[in-house]
């Protein structure tokens, strides 16, 4: 694990929380903490005892992007750095609930869309901030905003760089939930809690990876997909699970991913990563 008091890892009750832990320069990124930030999802990934994954921040802020005052000594990670693909997020299958409980600007805003579920305290402060600095959509940004909002939108907020409050995030579609200050945290983790243990880390991994790619598809493929991906699962062990417990009338108990039902995807991709 490299600098690991960049960025906290707790585990309760399978949900894991990762923290940027910068307080005092309200979590601006460096490149050692995004190593750290992707060393924890890869961390939280590979540990059976986590479902769901919350993202939040020490302190006041979630990540006001990149820290400009930084300067990275000669054994520091650059921004980007340089030894993990900025793309990691992506490949991580189980849930991801942003719990933005203070201002997102730059590729801290890549950040949180690379996240599953958006939930931002009220007033918090977004924005890209890249025209203005010199600088081109980072970290996918322009794919994010056109995919999440539409084409206008994503002109809008990288062209101007203004400040959007969470408020409008959520009329734009680019957050899920607006709360509290005080509760942010807490209904981000309920949320992560809901999915670890009611929903199968088979299906999840699996619709996660439709959503993903699903929509570069024309649609006869994409319903062709379904279909044997629906054959598959009706093959598996957690759909048993999960009609025997509403049959039963019983809380549901899924086996951690990977270890219930096991799809033709996740077996190719072990294959390609061997």
């Amino acid at each position: 694990m490299r600098h690991p008091e960049l960025c906290l890892y707790d585990v309760a009750d399978r949900v894991a929380t990762i923290t940027f832990n910068r307080p005092d320069r309200m979590n601006a990124m460096t490149g050692n903490m995004e190593v750290a930030y992707y060393d924890r999802l890869v961390q939280a990934q590979a540990d059976d005892d986590v479902a769901a994954i919350v993202v939040t921040g020490a302190g006041k802020g979630w990540c006001p992007g990149a820290d400009l005052a930084y300067r990275p000594g000669p054994d520091d990670e650059p921004l980007p750095n340089k030894s993990v693909p900025t793309t990691l997020p992506l490949t991580v299958t189980k849930p991801m609930v942003a719990a933005i409980n203070g201002a997102v600007a730059g590729m801290a805003l890549g950040l949180a869309f690379q996240c599953d579920f958006r939930i931002a305290r009220e007033g918090a402060k977004f924005t890209t901030s890249f025209a203005s600095r010199g600088l081109i959509a980072e970290y996918g940004m322009a794919w994010h905003l056109t995919h999440l909002a539409n084409r206008a939108v994503a002109l809008d907020l990288l062209l101007t760089g203004r400040v959007v409050l969470a408020e409008e995030m959520l009329q734009l579609g680019l957050i899920n939930r607006v709360t509290s200050a005080e509760t942010v945290l807490e209904e981000s983790i309920a949320l992560a809690s809901q999915l670890a243990n009611e929903t199968s880390p088979a299906s999840m991994a699996t619709i996660k990876r439709q959503v993903l790619t699903q929509p570069q598809m024309s649609l006869v493929d994409a319903m062709a997909e379904s279909d044997e991906l629906m054959y598959e699962s009706l093959r598996g062990a957690d759909v048993i699970e999960g009609f025997e417990s509403f049959l039963e009338k019983r809380p549901v108990k899924f086996a951690p991913l990977g270890q219930g039902t096991r799809f033709s995807w996740m077996d190719a991709e072990d294959s390609a990563g061997s």
